[in-house]
Formats: structure tokens, C-alpha cells, sequence
């Protein structure tokens, strides 16, 4: 492979969101003096922010709509009671809180060093703008990347091929010399073959999926193998 550029997801593929998340929704909760169990809220919580989060990369629901409904829906199914201003609140506490924890998955020092030396890395992201940067700096990793391209400095989001045509203009790279790496098979490894990138798919759970061709990891240090 001639890779010059190395592209990565951050959430789910370096940065630990499941980790950093739980413990800052623990935090919301005791700064908002909500008497609900985390544990009951968290298990229907995130299949619902994974849901929001899906209707988001497929433009059919605002930020805004994603960071209310996800908080609201989750106390409508546990039948717990919280006002507009509280879940408002709570939204913008739990994107102020968030940076503060900075769980990374495990190799990620080892295999952005080991990249560094051989190639240019940049960052493409659906996440929030205001929270993405703060996280990568908390987490010491921010240094080791060249170009941050978020969804919303493009306009629209991954899988979009515009993502990803931005991402390697502004990158100075091309489709042939450029690797994508990320969690999602949707939004980061389909987006980026989309355009005729390569891709490596991090599978960190060995979630069975039926895409024989794609070249997928089960932890960060097997990207060595390819790189």
C-alpha cells in the first residue's frame, strides 16, 4: 500500500466513548440531583442514542432534536419525570462534562507513535465541534494529528462522499494514498470506499457483520500489520 495519510475516527476507535460517557452522565446526575438509577437509565439510554445518532448522520434529525430527545425518550421509558428545563439543562452539562474524562482504548499512545513517525494522521469526526477538540487535548492525543476535519465544518456528515473528499482536500492527500480507519462499517469504512479510499475497520467487540471484504481489527496494536 503506497499510505501517505492515515484518517481516523475518533470515538469508539481511539477515544473510549462508552467509558467517558458513563461516567460523565454519573456526574450529570449527582450536579442535577436526580434520583433515578444510572445503571437502569444507561441500559435504555444508549440504544436509543445509538438510534438518534443514526437518524443524525442521515440528516433526518437536528442537533439540537438529538441532544433532547435521546435525554428525554430515556426518562419516558423508565417512567421518570424531568422537566424541559432540567433535560436542557443536562444536555449542555453533559457536553461541558464529557472532556473531563479521557479514557482511551488500550494501544492507542503505541500505535499513533508507531503511525506518526511513517505517516501524516488526521482526524474525521460526526461528533460535536465544541467537545471534540477538548477531548483530544484532555487526552493527550491531540499533538499527534495534522487536520481535524468535524462533520459540521463540512455541512453534512459521514458516510457523505463530501466528508471525505474535504477531509483529503484539506488534507493535501488523494483517495490512493490515504487509509480511513474507524469503528462505524457504515459511516466510516463504506463512507471512505465510497470515494475509493482503503479503510480498516476497528471491531474492537468481534461483532459479526457480513462484509467479507473488509480488512478489520480486533484492537489498535493489529493495525501494525497493515501499516
Amino acid at each position: 500500500m503506497n499510505i501517505q495519510h492515515v484518517f481516523f475516527d475518533l470515538d469508539h476507535t481511539l477515544w473510549d466513548f462508552d467509558k467517558n460517557s458513563d461516567l460523565t452522565f454519573e456526574k450529570v446526575f449527582s450536579a442535577n440531583n436526580l434520583k433515578v438509577d444510572l445503571n437502569a437509565f444507561l441500559e435504555v439510554y444508549k440504544p436509543i442514542n445509538f438510534e438518534f445518532w443514526k437518524l443524525f448522520r442521515e440528516e433526518k434529525v437536528t442537533k439540537e432534536a438529538l441532544r433532547y430527545g435521546r435525554l428525554k425518550n430515556s426518562f419516558d421509558a423508565l417512567n421518570y419525570t424531568v422537566s424541559d428545563e432540567v433535560i436542557d439543562k443536562m444536555s449542555i452539562d453533559y457536553l461541558t462534562f464529557l472532556p473531563d474524562f479521557n479514557y482511551l482504548f488500550d494501544g492507542t499512545f503505541e500505535i499513533l507513535d508507531y503511525l506518526k513517525e511513517r505517516y501524516q494522521l488526521h482526524i474525521i469526526t460526526n461528533g460535536f465541534e465544541e467537545v471534540q477538540n477538548k477531548k483530544m487535548v484532555s487526552s493527550n492525543i491531540y499533538h499527534y494529528f495534522d487536520k481535524i476535519i468535524t462533520s459540521e465544518s463540512v455541512g453534512v456528515k459521514k458516510p457523505n462522499p463530501k466528508v471525505f473528499t474535504y477531509a483529503l482536500d484539506i488534507a493535501k492527500a488523494n483517495k490512493d494514498n490515504s487509509i480511513m480507519i474507524g469503528d462505524n462499517i457504515e459511516a466510516d469504512i463504506e463512507g471512505a470506499l465510497s470515494v475509493g479510499m482503503q479503510a480498516i475497520h476497528c471491531n474492537f467487540d468481534n461483532v459479526s457483520h457480513h462484509k467479507s471484504n473488509l480488512v478489520s481489527v480486533s484492537s489498535l496494536l493489529e493495525i501494525k500489520q497493515y501499516l
